[in-house]
């Protein structure tokens, strides 16, 4: 089997959450020593412990999600929820990128792959905070991702959707009629399965997505364009 990621050293967050598991299991088995971070992430100066404590760090995978709070108004959103989502995704993301560029700028060599969400580049009503969070997450990375290209950096995001996950698509939603009429907007007619994932994730962290640069890429069976 040729190991993609043999020898890398990467760092991924939320570890147990959404796409970590899968993330953690297709990176180590290409050959990665996978750092797997399950800690809160939304404490002070926690960020730069942890990227202090990892030490050498050739991939970052920013596995930083949340709850969608679907169906919530915008006029009805709690300030709180409002807060809670760029505390969760978007303040963390930049501490996280700001801590590792330094010894990636130095080595001149370095991936940074953000599981984002296609809500963060195609609108869907009810999800105000939450999306404006992920359509954060989209601007960071297109913005930084140009600054590190020329130090041969190169930060991606997957703006995904309708992949399988418990949280997401609990069985108890997807085995509902309310579910199925919703896969019709899925010119695909299914959703992804955690490994489809992780193997675009596997992708954009190999030396074969050099010339990709700050992008979002969507990753929703066409949902998403």
């Amino acid at each position: 089997m040729d190991k993609r990621l043999d020898g890398q050293r990467v760092l991924l967050t939320q570890a147990d959450d959404y796409m970590g598991p899968a993330t953690q299991a297709l990176f180590t088995e290409h050959g990665a020593e996978v750092i797997a971070d399950q800690s809160d992430l939304t404490q002070q100066g926690r960020v730069e412990e942890l990227v202090a404590e990892t030490g050498h760090i050739d991939i970052l995978v920013a596995n930083l999600a949340a709850p969608a709070n679907l169906g919530v108004a915008a006029m009805e959103m709690p300030d709180e929820t409002w807060h809670t989502m760029f505390d969760m995704m978007v303040h963390p993301l930049h501490r996280l990128v700001k801590a590792v560029m330094l010894q990636m700028v130095e080595r001149q060599k370095g991936k940074v792959v953000v599981y984002g969400s296609a809500t963060g580049v195609k609108s869907l009503a009810g999800v105000s905070a939450y999306g404006a969070a992920r359509a954060a997450q989209v601007g960071y990375v297109r913005t930084v991702g140009a600054e590190m290209a020329p130090h041969n950096i190169q930060i991606n995001l997957i703006a995904q959707n309708f992949v399988e996950n418990p949280i997401y698509f609990p069985p108890a939603f997807t085995e509902t009629p309310a579910f199925k009429e919703l896969l019709k907007s899925v010119p695909a007619g299914r959703l992804a399965s955690a490994r489809e994932d992780a193997l675009f994730a596997l992708f954009l962290a190999s030396d074969e997505s050099d010339f990709f640069v700050g992008q979002a890429i969507p990753f929703s069976g066409g949902w998403a364009q």
